[in-house]
């Protein structure tokens, strides 16, 4: 109920007097509904959850203090009528979530002389208010995180020259199942020797070298929560030059961690990382060159929300947001390195949620 209360207010700040909510996670956080066919409608105080016959029972389990309407219409269609009928003028949608079809698909449920002015985009109003946390989530986040460390012990067991990178993925999905989780928040990254270099190396057939890096970039849904870490660990000896970079790296991810707090700007929390990386050298180039994306995202209900951290970035850390920090350096047809951790930002700084599992050099 609190969270449809801050999803009314939001709307009329945005001067839409109701909401149409089609994303699915979007719908689960306001509403707790879990299913894959669901519309949630809200006009003022007045909210209705459209589904169809096969969420019946569960829509009403999960649905707790809202009414639920089991439509044989598509769930868009009659969330569409309803509003219509409750008088309101004009209702927001998220442009970015709905299909130019499905949008089409909406205006024809409305009588002709509203058709064009009825819909109004009010693209991420939800999604931002999802940024910061609640206690249960946080909750929830920090026992996701702690299965997604507790997979990182499994790999160390696994990993050894020769093994399938798509083995040492399914012994770490295997454990997470095992571990009770929902799913695998994306596709498990295992990432070795030249592929390392790939910041999205999926895993694949390729063996394990005898000597070389091996990156494992993975997390976990546990009661709808994301968990997202990456751990990199080297097979054999390595040269001091490939620990001198993996130094480099943790020192990176490190400074940006310790500039996690409240009033931060998400650009600030991505130069701590990248000044780091841009004073260090490897050959001619500053290591910086060498790192290709942002330092961070946002995680909750999705593997990716807001805020972004990234260059010049602006908007301000709020305690109870959660996000990654995860510099890398990727030297093409060498290898790669990157380490991440989740961290809460609190009202003292950032709790990183992925403590328990080590970042100190590794090499197996």
């Amino acid at each position: 109920m609190l969270r449809r209360r801050r999803a009314q207010a939001a709307a009329g700040q945005a001067n839409v007097g109701g909401l149409l909510v089609t994303h699915a996670p979007d719908v689960r956080y306001l509403s707790g509904f879990t299913g894959s066919n669901g519309a949630l409608a809200m006009a003022g105080a007045r909210a209705v959850l459209f589904t169809d016959g096969r969420y019946t029972t569960q829509a009403k389990a999960e649905a707790k203090g809202l009414r639920v309407t089991i439509s044989p219409k598509p769930a868009t269609v009659a969330a569409t009528e309803w509003l219509a009928e409750q008088g309101i003028k004009n209702c927001g949608f998220d442009s970015a979530q709905t299909t130019v079809a499905a949008l089409t698909r909406m205006r024809s449920a409305l009588p002709g002389n509203i058709r064009r002015s009825f819909f109004t985009a009010a693209d991420g109003l939800i999604a931002r208010l999802r940024e910061v946390k609640d206690a249960d989530e946080i909750a929830r986040m920090r026992r996701a995180a702690k299965v997604g460390c507790s997979l990182f012990e499994v790999a160390l067991r696994v990993i050894a020259p020769g093994i399938p990178e798509m083995e040492v993925a399914a012994q770490l999905e295997l454990a997470a199942r095992r571990a009770g989780a929902d799913g695998m928040s994306f596709e498990t990254i295992v990432a070795s020797g030249k592929r390392s270099s790939l910041p999205h190396g999926r895993a694949t057939a390729a063996k394990l070298p005898r000597q070389g890096f091996c990156t494992l970039d993975f997390g976990v849904v546990l009661a709808g929560y994301c968990s997202d870490m990456t751990r990199t660990v080297h097979v054999g000896k390595a040269t001091p030059q490939q620990r001198d970079v993996y130094h480099l790296v943790l020192d990176a991810q490190v400074a940006a961690v310790a500039a996690v707090k409240p009033g931060a700007t998400c650009g600030e929390v991505d130069e701590a990382a990248r000044g780091v990386l841009r004073r260090a050298r490897f050959g001619r180039k500053s290591l910086d060159k060498f790192f290709t994306h942002s330092t961070g995202h946002g995680v909750g209900l999705e593997i990716h929300e807001g805020p972004r951290v990234a260059s010049k970035q602006t908007q301000v850390l709020e305690p109870g947001m959660v996000i990654t920090i995860e510099p890398g350096v990727y030297i093409p047809e060498a290898f790669g390195i990157r380490i991440e951790d989740e961290v809460l930002v609190t009202p003292r700084g950032g709790d990183v949620l992925t403590a328990a599992s080590s970042k100190t050099w590794i090499e197996l």
